[in-house]
């Protein structure tokens, strides 16, 4: 509870308002009794006329002449709506991850120009088709013939969309509302809501549960009965049935009245999610993300607000959606980088989620084949609780994975971009009907310089990351700066095969329709997926057999399901393992794993192939043997060694000036500040030195406690503020999931 006498309030949410709050005074009688979020009823305007407002700051200091600060009426009935939460949250994330609250509240509320809701006209008749008649008549002998249309066909199906009147019986407006004005038809209107899933599409299929996923169900949903939800962590091996469990949580949850949110990381993934959800749901499903037009986007958080959905399925943004009655949180592929925000305030969805599940008492969910480490590490504290799926839904087993050493085919003569054993696999799948994915692995992608000879790659003596190959010549380092000369020869083996890695999608699609004239390629990149619907499109032509092989980057291998894939090639794993930070061996051992899960999930055997220069690094080890627990004992030796997350924590201070001097002088200023309670690292230009003609100067902090960073981010926003007449920006970033 916090205290204070004064409130900052929104007063009639509408989005053309959110950015300006009004302050009123607590009465005493309501002092201690508000809260940030909770709704309230305010004296608003010259003729003070009532409002609701949402409270988003409570303080000691007003703003303004105390006569001039109006008084709280009182505590609405809504108490803490459905907005009210969304706005707590606002200020929980501005106070965890720094920004302003104009910033949080534009994250968590649906922002734009208000969108006038649609509006379903029907025109009906008025009285019986006998008490017409008299109408009809005169309509004939004056021969008014729109109105005798019309009337006629009322007469004949009593009621009528608007539509059908202005278009199949070409009747203008003016007819039907002269018609109305006479007492003969009514016309009627009601909400009709833009809905972007097409339910009736779904077809359900039965699924039989193991003791496994029972467990799961039964344990969840026994918790959130007896009053004492929680977190849980469900590890499932690729194709172990994690969404079915989803899908009996969810039921069980809506059998009790509840809403549930279901985030996927990719847009990509809605495709197959929604279908598999509305077969089981119908028409309570709908989705939310920012490929639907603006109008879509506030139906859909209308429809949420109303109660007419109980199921939203999207990616990170849809965790804002406005539920009354939220129950259970689902985070699918936990372990995605894009849970995190790149924008400020840079937020990660699964600790948001953890605090929203917070005010509503409802159940968090997360589920991966290869959970994040920081999840994986709380389950080992006992912070959550660990569900194992061990076995494969199909009673299928997992693909068999072949290492494929790049240098040895080099040594052989092989210098395309496919090994011997990959073009021999692809070969025997277009002969025997079947089908494969070639994934690209750019993620993360920095320009990191390797030996093709030996795999030796060029890193950091300071932080242990890979150095990055920038223009002029140099490799230099994302966190501390160091900087080195490029160089011509490998300084492990003298080979002269020492360089950049460049490889991009629409080549490999080049080189196989060289390879396989008569094979058909889809391929799905950013190239490929700009319009509205093309994720749709590519992966529902691929599942219906109108290409052999599908080509892409790592959008193609994340919870996709299509039985007829028997082979999953991965070109370059390489590419993401040295990609300049802390997480890169992460990053590679989930996409590999994600990838190799995507071969023999229907009755067919799967085989995969990595293609890598370094087959002895644990990341590929461990992937191509899909084991998640050596893995993780692994780095987590390396991540305590060094001081990374989670081990300890990090806070990433990124300062953008107008003038290069002048933010690395800030930069400086604020690391010795931060230095005060954390090991600082840098500063240093960032990864990319300017953007928009702004540069770009970052240091990091470590510290064992997060609570200690977050009083840095403080004492240094206190800093800022007082000196708030400065043109540089700074912006936070906890744990963050990419280096700058």
């Amino acid at each position: 509870m916090i205290n204070g006498r004064y409130a900052d309030i929104i007063v009639t949410i509408s989005h053309e308002k959110v950015d300006r709050p009004f302050q009123y005074r607590i009465p005493e009688t309501l002092l201690g009794k508000i809260t940030i979020g909770m709704c309230v009823i305010v004296p608003f305007g010259a003729g003070n006329k009532e409002l609701a407002g949402y409270v988003i700051g409570i303080g000691d200091r007003p703003a303004y002449a105390e006569d001039k600060i109006k008084e709280i009426r009182r505590i609405s009935e809504e108490g803490m709506s459905a907005r009210g939460s969304q706005i707590r949250l606002a200020a929980w994330i501005r106070e965890q991850y720094g920004s302003t609250m104009i910033a949080a509240l534009r994250t968590v509320l649906p922002v734009g120009r208000k969108m006038a809701t649609p509006q379903k006209r029907q025109i009906r008749l008025a009285q019986s088709p006998e008490e017409t008649q008299p109408a009809l008549a005169i309509c004939r002998r004056k021969r008014q013939n729109a109105r005798l249309r019309l009337l006629e066909r009322l007469c004949e199906e009593g009621e009528i969309p608007y539509e059908c009147a202005t278009g199949e019986l070409s009747v203008t407006p003016a007819v039907i509302r002269a018609v109305e004005g006479m007492g003969l038809i009514a016309v009627t209107a009601q909400t009709a809501y833009r809905n972007p899933v097409n339910a009736a599409a779904a077809r359900p299929r039965s699924v039989t549960l193991s003791d496994e996923q029972k467990t799961v169900i039964t344990s969840v949903l026994d918790d959130y009965r007896a009053g004492s939800p929680g977190t849980y962590l469900i590890h499932g091996i690729t194709g172990s049935g994690k969404t079915e469990v989803y899908m009996e949580l969810i039921a069980g949850m809506t059998a009790l009245g509840r809403q549930a949110i279901v985030l996927i990381p990719e847009i990509a993934l809605t495709y197959q999610t929604v279908e598999r959800f509305t077969a089981r749901f119908g028409e309570r499903v709908s989705v939310l993300h920012s490929r639907l037009s603006a109008g879509e986007r506030a139906d859909q958080c209308r429809r949420a607000e109303e109660g007419e959905i109980d199921i939203i399925i999207g990616p990170r943004s849809a965790l804002f959606t406005p539920f009354r009655r939220l129950g259970l949180i689902v985070m699918d592929e936990e372990h995605e980088g894009s849970y995190k925000s790149e924008a400020m305030p840079k937020y990660h969805a699964r600790e948001a989620a953890k605090e929203l599940a917070s005010y509503f008492g409802a159940s968090l969910v997360l589920g991966s084949a290869t959970p994040s480490l920081e999840s994986y590490y709380a389950a080992e504290r006992g912070l959550i609780r660990r569900f194992e799926l061990t076995r494969r839904l199909t009673g299928g087993t997992l693909p068999r994975v072949y290492v494929e050493d790049l240098r040895r085919e080099l040594r052989d003569g092989n210098r395309s971009m496919f090994s011997r054993r990959l073009r021999d696999l692809l070969e025997a799948r277009l002969a025997a009907g079947e089908q494969s994915i070639l994934f690209l692995n750019r993620r993360g992608y920095a320009g990191f310089v390797s030996c093709r000879a030996c795999g030796h790659v060029m890193k950091c003596p300071h932080c242990d990351v890979s150095l990055s190959e920038h223009r002029g010549g140099r490799l230099i380092c994302h966190y501390c700066g160091y900087e080195q000369a490029a160089v011509t020869v490998c300084p492990a083996c003298g080979s002269s095969y020492i360089l950049g890695f460049r490889a991009g999608t629409q080549q490999i699609e080049e080189n196989l329709h060289r390879l396989f004239p008569q094979a058909g390629v889809l391929r799905m990149d950013a190239d490929t997926t700009r319009k509205k619907d093309s994720y749709e499109a590519i992966l529902s032509a691929f599942a219906r057999g109108d290409a052999d092989i599908l080509v892409g980057t790592q959008m193609i291998v994340k919870g996709h399901d299509f039985p007829n894939v028997t082979l999953v090639g991965v070109l370059a794993a390489d590419l993401s393992l040295h990609a300049g930070d802390y997480r890169a061996g992460e990053r590679t051992f989930q996409l590999l794993t994600q990838a190799a899960g995507r071969a023999g999930r229907g009755k067919k055997p799967g085989e995969v192939v990595i293609q890598t220069y370094q087959p002895q690094h644990h990341s590929i080890r461990f992937a191509a043997a899909q084991d998640y627990r050596g893995f993780y004992e692994e780095e987590m030796q390396y991540r305590r060694l060094m001081g990374y997350p989670p081990a300890a924590h990090m806070l990433a201070v990124l300062v953008l000036s107008q003038e290069e001097e002048a933010g690395m002088k800030l930069a400086v200023r604020l690391a010795a500040l931060a230095g005060e309670g954390a090991r600082v690292i840098g500063p240093a230009p960032a990864a990319i030195s300017r953007i928009g003609d702004r540069y770009r100067t970052v240091f990091y902090g470590k510290s064992g406690h997060m609570k200690d960073l977050i009083a840095i981010k403080d004492k240094m926003e206190a800093v800022l503020e007082a000196e708030n007449s400065r043109t540089e920006t700074v912006q936070f970033d906890f744990d963050p999931m990419n280096c700058y």
